[in-house]
């Protein structure tokens, strides 16, 4: 066995978004001697970021008081800001709720603004190395945790090495900060190694769609910001959509579903595309063109459902911890205040132990708690969601209770449990035709001669009790068209999984959603994936 070559720093950090950028650029400003380095696996940085976005610019003031004068390429003040109730055809102006008064705040690209971030950490001497993704975590012989291992390149689908095989390197580390956004593949390990999550409920997350599109001119209003809830989604499915203009002709919009949804049936990708076509957007979008699309996961959770966020060696901060404030849509403050707020911690201690405790005193966590309950109260239909988030709002979350959170893929009911709901879907006219043409504006890019990153633990199961009890809904939840069940008469259904795994977006639903936990998503090859343009 050869010996793999090394890299040691003081502090690793795993992703490069708004939390792992933020917190680099803080440690690196408190102590410029700390050796520091980012590894992300997306070819470019932001590629595979994905967001609304609209953020409250503060945490940014702080972590870079000039930053005004030198914006990021897409940051348009905040204007107009609408709230609409939808039926099929209609749509109800509703008051604003709390939080969602964006006066003040920014529109801007999330991948655009790490894409800007990331240069202002390399100035203050941080390696910032793209392509490369992290596959494993390295443990010291007490247990604690070392650093991560890179993937390994050039290994084919039958894990033999190619002519450019490289081996991935250890990257080793004193502190190594996880900033992987939701439901990140190592977290996911060392929450379950390390036992985080022993105290708190399962975390929660919801799926984001979102495409930016070239419309005819005069047609968008840089700042308007619109949200919507109601139809496509029946009065028991969490979910709601957003209209963000921006400069230079072009719309940024998408839809939210909550993945605690039980309809077995449910399509996140179709809800988005008809959401698409009701009377109060489709006339934006007619005559336009799609310039970028894709979807993420995010933790939707919240307060009940944080795990420690500490283990010996390491952290986690941003999405990874689950910092998202769900009525407010944003985490993106919440990212970069924690992830200020560790860096501020590690410059003091260089160490992981104390974090928890801090966060928990934060106000990024008094920010949570005040609205814990308002997501779960969805979970009893959408008319007491409604009276439960106004009660939640009117005490300031003063409430006596904390609501409870169930893991995502415990809701879904099997086929015949569920009372199917009535879907009075219209006929869609606007691009894209279906997913795999979705897909194609993600610009999602896998060698196809690589191991497949989605580990399903028994096909046979999908191909048997599966079939019966929910007629495979990962070909339904997966926007991307990654799982598809192929005749195969060999098979009791006559129909096995084939895994097209070079569609894959990333946005982890697979590894959320599946009713039997047994698909497990870890990273492909480093720079593979989709590569989002100012999403």
């Amino acid at each position: 066995m050869s010996e793999r070559e090394t890299m040691e720093y003081d502090v690793v950090v795993v992703g490069a978004g708004p939390a792992g950028l933020s917190f680099a650029i803080r440690l690196k400003q408190l102590k410029p001697d700390v050796s520091v380095c980012v590894i992300e696996k997306s070819s470019t940085i932001g590629a595979h970021i994905l967001s609304g976005a609209v953020i409250e610019p503060q945490p940014l003031d702080a972590l870079l008081p000039g930053w005004r004068d030198n914006p990021p390429p897409i940051c348009i003040p905040a204007g107009e800001d609408q709230f609409f109730l939808l039926s099929k055809t209609g749509a109800r102006k509703l008051p604003l709720p709390p939080g969602m008064h964006n006066h003040g705040n920014f529109i801007v690209s999330l991948g655009a603004l790490c894409a800007w971030l990331a240069p202002q950490a390399e100035a203050l001497g941080v390696d910032v190395f793209p392509g490369f993704a992290a596959a494993d975590t390295i443990y010291n012989e007490d247990g604690s945790v070392a650093g991560v291992r890179i993937g390994d390149m050039g290994v084919a689908k039958d894990g033999t090495h190619k002519p450019g095989y490289t081996e991935g390197i250890d990257i080793k580390a004193k502190v190594t900060v996880l900033a992987e956004g939701a439901r990140g593949s190592l977290t996911k390990q060392l929450v379950k190694r390390f036992k985080l999550d022993a105290d708190s409920d399962p975390q929660g997350y919801s799926i984001g769609i979102k495409e930016l599109w070239q419309v005819p001119a005069g047609r968008a209003t840089p700042g308007k910001i619109v949200h919507s809830f109601g139809w496509p989604a029946d009065t028991r499915t969490y979910g709601g959509g957003f209209i963000y203009h921006l400069d230079g002709d072009r719309i940024a919009l998408g839809y939210v579903s909550g993945l605690d949804y039980s309809d077995p049936n449910y399509k996140p990708w179709e809800a988005f595309q008809q959401w698409k076509h009701h009377p109060l957007i489709k006339p934006l979008l007619e005559g336009g063109s799609i310039l970028s699309a894709g979807a993420r996961a995010m933790a939707t959770g919240g307060f009940q459902s944080l795990p420690k966020v500490e283990m010996p060696g390491a952290l986690l901060i941003g999405d990874t911890a689950g910092l998202l404030n769900v009525p407010k849509i944003k985490g993106t403050h919440q990212a970069i205040k924690s992830g200020m707020l560790a860096a501020e911690h590690v410059a003091e201690t260089l160490d992981a132990s104390g974090f928890d405790a801090r966060l928990r005193a934060s106000d990024v966590m008094a920010e949570l708690k005040k609205v814990r309950n308002v997501k779960p109260g969805f979970k009893k239909g959408l008319w007491f969601g409604m009276a439960n988030a106004a009660w939640e709002t009117v005490t300031g979350g003063a409430s006596p209770w904390t609501l409870k959170n169930k893991a995502d893929w415990s809701s879904l009911h099997k086929l015949g449990e569920y009372q199917e709901p009535e879907r009075d879907y219209v006929q869609r006219t606007l691009p894209p035709r279906d997913r795999l043409a979705g897909v194609y504006f993600a610009a999602t890019e896998h060698d196809e001669d690589q191991p497949i990153h989605l580990h399903v633990a028994d096909t046979d199961i999908c191909a048997t009790k599966c079939v019966e009890e929910y007629d495979n809904p990962c070909t339904r939840f997966c926007p991307a068209n990654v799982y598809e069940m192929v005749a195969d008469e060999t098979q009791p259904h006559g129909k096995r999984l084939q895994i097209n795994s070079a569609n894959c977006v990333h946005c982890k639903t697979c590894d959320i959603k599946d009713p039997y936990e047994i698909i497990t998503w870890v990273t492909p090859e480093g720079g593979s994936g989709p590569n989002y343009q100012n999403l």
